[in-house]
């Protein structure tokens, strides 16, 4: 009971957030002013076609890449792994820094390139990182760990290669795209991203039996009849296209996989029936929060979200390393 009521504070207060964060901004729009403007009137144009699709664009991205933070820890039973421990964030960086530096100005189906190179990186990232587990046989937790570890560098240092030979004007965009952000006008960012998330949700909540007992540990697994090849492959491919879905169009926005889930199971526990749905609501929640403080602290600069999360995660780390009660979210071998 105490768990459902948990879920439903979370709920509401999601909730709330999303409907409060599009008046707040570098100028703050009042109900009252945006029910008697005129439909064409800047002040409900702003809110309509640029807060709105902002907000619901970081409740999305942090809703996946708080769920894949989520399904990796476990999975891997790794208190450490991130939706970026497989190379994928790395993956979908060099496609946006190949976009970048080729000079290409194009859009395929409505979706800018930059989102298309960066979708086709990271779909590059988990086909190597796949490919070279399979190569060492069976589909061993560790070997893709450790495969993902090492595209993950090797493509770091070759995105650290494109931005050597580009021009300044290209090193600096590629530099900005990494920082992540959700300058999103319009509702397309929401869309594209909306499908991945939506997929990835929902062989998710299929495999929540599987995920709770694969925490446990493989064998115990097994043990319940559980087949954990499978279930691994299916949480590798649905967590690793969602997070490839976000960030090639908000980014490699980090933190948010590693707190969300920490967070969430010190308040509900490691009950994966109840941690999931938390964690998306939380994860929601905490990055709309995040953007919210990125586009008003320094009004009229803008802040890339990311630097936001990067400074809220550095010391939550330090804190889950040095705190106690780390010691209830370590997996125990």
């Amino acid at each position: 009971m105490r768990k459902k009521t948990v879920i439903l504070t979370l709920f509401m207060t999601t909730i709330t957030v999303i409907l409060i964060a599009p008046f707040a901004g570098i100028k703050v729009i009042p109900l009252n002013i945006l029910l008697s403007s005129a439909a064409g009137s800047i002040d409900a144009d702003i809110f309509f076609k640029i807060r709105v699709p902002r907000v619901l664009t970081a409740a999305l991205a942090g809703a996946g890449l708080a769920l894949s933070g989520m399904t990796f820890q476990s999975m891997f039973r790794n208190s450490l792994a991130t939706p970026f421990t497989l190379g994928v964030s790395s993956g979908a960086s060099l496609g946006a820094s190949v976009y970048v530096w080729s000079g290409l100005s194009i859009a395929l189906a409505g979706i800018p390139g930059v989102s298309v190179f960066s979708f086709a990186g990271a779909g590059l990232a988990i086909l190597f990182v796949y490919g070279i587990t399979k190569m060492k046989g069976g589909f061993s937790t560790t070997t893709m760990l450790l495969a993902g570890v090492a595209i993950s560098f090797f493509f770091s240092s070759l995105i650290l290669l494109i931005q050597y030979v580009c021009d300044l004007a290209h090193s600096f965009r590629i530099v900005r795209w990494l920082m992540g952000g959700l300058e999103a006008v319009g509702y397309d960012p929401v869309i594209n991203m909306l499908p991945f998330v939506l997929l990835g949700c929902v062989i998710v909540f299929f495999q929540l039996n599987g995920l709770n007992l694969l925490s446990m540990g493989e064998e115990i697994a097994i043990s319940r009849g559980v087949d954990a090849s499978k279930t691994k492959k299916l949480l590798f491919f649905a967590t690793s296209l969602m997070v490839g879905g976000v960030v090639s169009v908000c980014g490699p926005i980090g933190f948010i996989g590693m707190m969300v889930p920490h967070i969430c199971r010190l308040i509900i526990g490691p009950d994966h029936r109840y941690l999931m749905p938390a964690t998306i609501l939380f994860g929601s929640a905490f990055l709309v929060v995040c953007d919210t403080l990125a586009r008003t602290l320094f009004a009229p600069v803008e802040m890339p979200v990311g630097i936001i999360t990067a400074l809220l995660g550095g010391p939550f780390f330090i804190w889950l390393l040095l705190s106690r009660l780390s010691e209830r979210l370590v997996f125990q071998e």
